[in-house]
């Protein structure tokens, strides 16, 4: 469940996260010592983060570095960056026998107008687009669905459920790390691995049977699939 908080002591409760709390780890990450902990506060976040909000770091950005990002751009690969601030509901199983029972969470995003831009000249180039990560593919296909294809800046909220089959109007190949079981995020790649069809979920599993037999590690440290 969930619980809001009213604290006293202090204006305002941001000011003081950074002396008073501790890196927002997944719970299946555990630390014996206050050494691996500190490390965490770079480790667990990508070199792109901006903007304060999520309570997790988009997994599939944390295989990005500086020198990794400039060697895409220096094979002409245009890099653009979408806000989506990860929420609660990620980390929620699907509990509900079916679809329709289960409530998505609200997440806030922000489309830049730069990254619209640079999307819709790609898409009329008949250029690719690339997410990095399903909270990119959450952005981009929320606004899309609301547009009708077309990308325009954009600030809000989404609570798009994404779930075989569903139609992608903007993201052509998706790079994301192995997700939790009964998650919406395994719900999501499954229907990423076949647009439009209802295959995916098999397809998907095939993949994690692999990545089980050959010991990949899974989840916020793990590694990553591109899907294309």
């Amino acid at each position: 469940g969930h619980r809001r908080l009213r604290f006293s002591g202090t204006r305002d409760i941001s000011t003081e996260l950074d002396a008073l709390g501790e890196v927002p780890l997944p719970p299946y990450i555990t630390r014996e010592n206050l050494a691996a902990l500190e490390a965490d506060k770079q480790r667990y976040q990508t070199v792109f983060a901006k903007h304060a909000g999520s309570v997790a770091a988009p997994t599939a950005g944390l295989h990005f570095t500086p020198a990794l990002l400039n060697a895409i751009r220096q094979r002409g690969v245009d890099v653009q960056f979408v806000t989506l601030h990860v929420g609660l509901g990620t980390f929620a199983p699907v509990k509900s026998e079916t679809l329709a029972g289960h409530t998505m969470h609200e997440e806030r995003f922000e489309l830049s107008e730069a990254t619209a831009r640079a999307i819709n000249a790609a898409k009329a180039a008949g250029g690719r687009v690339v997410a990095v990560g399903t909270t990119s593919v959450r952005v981009l296909e929320s606004v899309a669905a609301a547009q009708d294809g077309k990308l325009t800046a954009t600030c809000g909220r989404t609570r798009i459920f994404i779930f075989p089959p569903f139609r992608f109007r903007v993201v052509d190949a998706l790079l994301t790390n192995f997700h939790l079981p009964c998650s919406t995020l395994l719900m999501l790649v499954s229907a990423f691995a076949t647009p439009g069809e209802t295959q995916g979920r098999e397809t998907i599993l095939n993949a994690y049977a692999e990545a089980v037999r050959e010991r990949y590690r899974f989840f916020s440290y793990g590694d990553a699939m591109l899907i294309l």
